[in-house]
């Protein structure tokens, strides 16, 4: 299946800190992204290999509110970090979570572990305000073994035979080759993190 080319300029690169203004409804329902009114928004993800101790502090955080500071904490120390674990995919999140579940942005949807690639796993974060879905070190080998064999030609079939449910971007050509081109490295990324006996966390933020 062929679409039309549409404009879908990548976004720049995150801030360092997290910004609250995307709200779990809105990063969930694509209409922060490109609304009926045509208004352009947008909320970035990225993921983190963390080790067990950071893995800890976010399971021993009493509230959200302990969760941001960690994250954010956290995205400070990461400027300077080894980029290995760190691994962005701007907005194709959006796209590439449909395409590796069931076609929509249900949290529980599709079937571990590829469901766990971006917005499964378990949600730290309780609020409307934010994401963070935590890969527990012990599934991340099961998620990169998933993600190893995932090439264009799969994620293309796969992009084009979905239904993409309340999916407000523009489906194009240009569309898809932006999501595979945000998705190219992930599986390397788990790998790594697999490799380093490392949890996954995924974040949303604008």
């Amino acid at each position: 299946m062929s679409y039309a080319v549409a404009s879908l300029a990548p976004c720049s690169r995150r801030p360092a800190a997290v910004s609250r203004s995307c709200s779990r409804s809105a990063v969930l329902s694509r209409s922060f992204w490109l609304g009926r009114g045509g208004v352009l928004v947008g909320c970035r993800g990225v993921h983190y290999a963390i080790n067990a101790g950071m893995v800890a502090r976010l399971l021993e955080a009493e509230d959200d509110e302990d969760i941001t500071r960690v994250i954010e904490e956290y995205e400070e120390f990461a400027e300077s970090w080894d980029p290995r674990f760190e691994f962005e995919t701007d907005k194709a999140w959006d796209a590439l979570h449909r395409c590796l579940s069931d076609g929509t942005l249900d949290l529980a949807g599709g079937s571990f572990p590829l469901s766990h690639v971006v917005l499964g796993g378990m949600q730290l974060y309780e609020g409307e305000d934010y994401v963070v879905a935590l890969v527990r070190a012990e599934q991340v080998p099961e998620v990169a073994a998933a993600l190893a064999p995932i090439d264009e030609a799969w994620l293309r079939r796969r992009y084009d035979t979905l239904e993409f449910s309340d999916y407000q971007g523009f489906r194009s050509d240009e569309d898809f080759e932006y999501t595979w081109a945000n998705f190219r490295g992930l599986d390397v990324f788990f790998q790594t993190a697999a490799e380093a006996g490392r949890a996954v966390i995924f974040t949303v933020d604008q």
